[in-house]
């Protein structure tokens, strides 16, 4: 039964949700908020939708690239290199992303008549991203249960597991990961030194899958 609305970005996680659930994926939405990395994730979000037949849509948010403070807003040269769990990893939260996301996802999904929005943030995501935290995803899914005639929730399936527990879903789906983008810093090639680099090396290498990514380093 096509009963979802899946936030997708066209990176490892939300592409993998994607292929999990496609039987109950009635479209996808892609933000287009001004990152350096969006104008790659889009096309590979579009590419996967047409794979499995899936409507996909692009709303633009230009108003976050316009008044938003962080590094995926302000060009390459601001994308920090190391790992998620460094400091000064900070500066690539765009504030309050999901919750703006996650709205206009549930008022799509009302007007459509579904039930659920579908969002792949994970366990990873949790030290550096307020709004990727169960209990962010917990209240938020309840403000748009209270905030809506049919009740549209949120399903988050992986909350709490981690980046290479993705990796081997996507592995056992068949999922091509080549038709994934993941780098902040929105080159042709991934950069393999900014935090979102590091984590997609480690997850693949973690499922044991042969990674596929073109990097420059």
């Amino acid at each position: 039964m096509k009963d979802a609305i899946l936030i997708l970005s066209g990176g490892m996680d939300s592409t993998t949700l994607l292929h999990e659930y496609k039987d109950r994926i009635a479209m996808a939405v892609t933000f287009d908020y001004g990152s350096n990395h969006n104008a790659r994730e889009i096309k590979c979000a579009r590419i996967n939708c047409e794979m499995l037949d899936i409507p996909h849509i692009v709303i633009p948010l230009q108003f976050m690239g316009q008044y938003f403070k962080s590094s995926l807003l302000a060009g390459a040269d601001a994308i920090p290199e190391g790992h998620y769990a460094d400091d000064n990893m900070r500066s690539t939260v765009v504030p309050f992303r999901n919750g703006i996301m996650l709205a206009v996802a549930c008022g799509l999904a009302e007007s459509n008549g579904l039930r659920f929005v579908m969002i792949a943030n994970h366990g990873g995501d949790h030290a550096i991203y307020p709004d990727c935290r169960a209990p962010f995803i917990d209240a938020m899914s309840q403000a748009m249960r209270h905030g809506t005639y049919d009740g549209i929730t949120i399903f988050a399936p992986y909350t709490n597991i981690s980046k290479a527990d993705i990796a081997r879903r996507g592995k056992e789906l068949g999922v091509d990961y080549a038709l994934t983008y993941s780098c902040y810093k929105g080159g042709e090639k991934h950069c393999g030194k900014c935090g979102t680099c590091v984590e997609r090396k480690e997850a693949l290498a973690d499922a044991g899958i042969e990674d596929p990514t073109a990097y420059e380093s």
